[in-house]
């Protein structure tokens, strides 16, 4: 007993320190992720895994890190593909230790989402299938996830403008998809924008969203309102190019 004790007494500083050290690369890598500087945030988050690798936090944060950073490589389409990867890897890890986690069920739907575009056919309904089961996960673990109600948003805007060869796809295979109009996407976008208004991205789905749903007053507006807002990704100047385009062409 006085052995256990003896070795448990030695191990308590080392305990402490890999704490501290944690504590310490978790900071760091919200700083750099706000800078922004997503690849230097998303090693550090790395760091942590390997003094902790079931820091769910962190795995959550690599997931989303990864699919941010795979969308912007859109030249080198192999290294795009193995971020989507690495951001599913991430978020079934997570899901590992807490399957009911509403952030990792989050992360794996827009995993699953990001990599979707890059998809057609039956593997686009298939991931289509697999993202609103995780998103309503999300959604049951934490009706106030923001990001969780943007994803609901573009999945029921993707269905419902699926073409005539995926809904036939979608019919042979599966029968029928849950309904999704996008009226119900716009519901879902504009809870995003309520529990969080600084989320950019969020005003850009939701925008085009109201322009389908012959209400481009609305979708101008939020354009505009959006182009004033601060940037809070390394997304978020180009999201804010591609709104400034969608004006010009609707004014």
């Amino acid at each position: 007993m006085k052995f256990v004790l003896s070795i448990l007494v030695y191990l308590l500083p080392v305990v402490n320190i890999c704490a501290q050290d944690v504590h310490v690369l978790l900071n760091e890598a919200n700083r750099l992720e706000y800078v922004p500087d997503e690849k230097a945030s998303f090693k550090k988050y790395t760091e942590v895994l390997k003094i902790s690798p079931g820091n769910i936090f962190a795995l959550n944060k690599c997931s989303e890190l990864c699919s941010r950073i795979g969308q912007r490589e859109i030249t080198n389409t192999k290294l795009r593909s193995d971020y989507y990867k690495a951001a599913v890897a991430y978020a079934q890890a997570a899901l590992k230790i807490d399957p009911k986690n509403s952030e990792a069920n989050c992360v794996m739907a827009i995993a699953l989402g990001r990599s979707s575009m890059s998809k057609s056919g039956r593997d686009k309904i298939d991931n289509a299938r697999e993202v609103k089961k995780y998103v309503d996960a999300a959604i049951a673990g934490d009706p106030k996830n923001f990001k969780a109600w943007h994803v609901l948003g573009r999945w029921q805007y993707e269905i419902s403008n699926l073409n005539a060869l995926e809904r036939g796809i979608v019919k042979v295979l599966y029968g029928a998809l849950p309904p999704a109009t996008i009226s119900q996407s716009i519901v879902s976008f504009e809870k995003a924008r309520v529990l969080r208004p600084e989320f950019l991205l969020n005003y850009y789905e939701m925008a085009r969203a109201y322009d389908d749903n012959d209400n481009r007053a609305k979708a101008i507006a939020y354009l505009k309102l959006m182009i004033t807002l601060p940037n809070q990704t390394e997304d978020d100047p180009a999201i804010k190019n591609r709104a400034k385009a969608l004006l010009k062409d609707w004014e």
